[in-house]
């Protein structure tokens, strides 16, 4: 039934299940993903008629020929930057100081870096990696398990795509043509409320298994190891002050906080005498890697979305979706449960320009506003950095302490359970998403 409805909205031939095929197996074979989308899409291209060679290549430049992209490395070369200064440490500093009252303090805190790292570099992998090398071992030592200890930097490490400024939500707004002010701005509650149900979980595992002590601690000792704490790192919060400032007072593009963040990020590294000239290449070469993987699948976007739209996948998709039901609770689910899943095997960038497109028709047939569905769309792609098979950060911290990727992803379940709760209230309530707006958004 569900393939005769397909079949029956929209003409599907070989210019569509050609590509699709050519790009499974290409994944599978470990072949790039931006290779993977460009040969596909330019397959599609080819037997579907929808764009002629010709103007292939003036597509593919178009595709990242905006001054909103720009911003992506920035937010990825600010990030690096800060770990090379020395900055970051600052950061673990005064989260230890904050949480110090509350047994379990460590691991608060060390998700509060990570939501403190999030807000500056945009990337979740970096924050993993970061986040990881400094706090680790100490949560080992603190008395959790290792794999915990691993699972639990990599769920904090979720929120660098989830609190802005964020790169998935730059691309979203590229894709979709959304600005990226305003997505940081209906990001922010959702993206906290994501931080605070990683704490929430770890505190529950932490009182169910007695991991970690501490907290028996005065009133007196506290403020005073809390101010110790700001007087000799407030300046590190400069950095994202400017691009919070800067952004959501509308006094800075994205772009232009990015930049700024770079420049005042190397200026105190100079100061503090924590950056030299010769860290420059490997800081460079570091961030044009990431930014290298993320370009060229944007640029193809392009042109595989026109083909997508011209042999008609979009509205095919929503004609079957809504003839499975016309619920829009059901429709909501249905749109979650695809892009958890989609989330399982492939990386974010991807999955924006490929489901983004396909997706928004249907969330716009049943009523729920764009800003809406990009929120709840990159929160649904964010539990996938811990759930295998692709698990980005669950490779990310394996790959620096060395431990069983499948003993991490197991003891991130009840991190995946609150994150999947909170994905479901952005999805069914839209005011966690729109109560920073303005009315003309809502």
């Amino acid at each position: 039934m569900l393939w005769q409805q397909m079949e029956q909205s929209v003409i599907l031939g070989w210019d569509f299940y050609g590509p699709v095929i050519m790009f499974v197996v290409l994944v599978a074979l470990a072949v790039p993903v931006w290779a993977a989308i460009g040969a596909s899409a330019i397959l599609m291209l080819v037997w579907s008629g929808a764009l002629p060679l010709s103007l292939v290549g003036e597509r593919l430049f178009s595709g990242i020929d905006a001054f909103a992209l720009t911003a992506v490395p920035l937010f990825i070369l600010t990030g690096d930057a800060l770990v090379r200064t020395g900055l970051s440490r600052k950061f673990l500093d005064v989260a230890e100081a904050l949480t110090q009252f509350a047994k379990g303090g460590f691991g608060s805190a060390t998700v509060l870096v990570c939501g403190m790292f999030a807000a500056i570099s945009g990337s979740d992998a970096a924050g993993a990696a970061a986040v990881g090398r400094m706090t680790i071992d100490r949560l080992v030592e603190s008395g959790y398990p290792r794999p915990y200890a691993c699972a639990l930097v990599a769920a904090g490490a979720c929120t660098g795509i989830l609190i802005p400024p964020s790169i998935a939500y730059i691309i979203i707004g590229l894709v979709l043509g959304i600005s990226a002010s305003t997505l940081f701005l209906a990001a922010v509650i959702p993206g906290l409320a994501i931080l605070v149900s990683i704490l929430v979980s770890n505190i529950i595992m932490n009182r169910l298994n007695g991991w970690e002590g501490g907290g028996n601690i005065s009133a007196s000792e506290y403020f005073s190891r809390l101010g110790k704490a700001l007087k000799s790192g407030w300046y590190a919060f400069i950095v994202p002050g400017i691009i919070f400032y800067g952004i959501f007072s509308g006094r800075l593009t994205p772009t232009e906080a990015g930049a700024t963040a770079v420049v005042v990020t190397i200026l105190m590294g100079f100061i503090l005498g924590t950056l030299k000239l010769s860290d420059f290449p490997a800081m460079l070469v570091s961030s044009a890697k990431v930014n290298g993987v993320i370009l060229p699948i944007i640029a193809f976007s392009v042109p595989l979305a026109e083909a997508l739209a011209i042999i008609g996948v979009p509205q095919g998709f929503v004609a079957v979706a809504t003839g499975l039901s016309e619920e829009p609770w059901v429709l909501i689910l249905l749109m979650v449960g695809i892009l958890v899943a989609a989330g399982c095997v492939m990386e974010t960038t991807p999955n924006i320009v490929i489901l983004a497109p396909i997706l928004l028709p249907l969330a716009e047939e049943i009523g729920m506003n764009e800003i809406q569905f990009c929120i709840m769309m990159i929160t649904a792609l964010g539990v996938g950095f811990i759930t295998p098979p692709l698990g980005l950060n669950l490779f990310v911290v394996s790959g620096i302490t060395g431990e069983s990727i499948l003993k991490i992803a197991y003891r991130a379940i009840p991190f995946v359970f609150f994150m999947l709760i909170v994905t479901l209230m952005i999805a069914y309530i839209p005011a966690i998403s729109t109560a920073l707006l303005p009315d003309i958004f809502k």
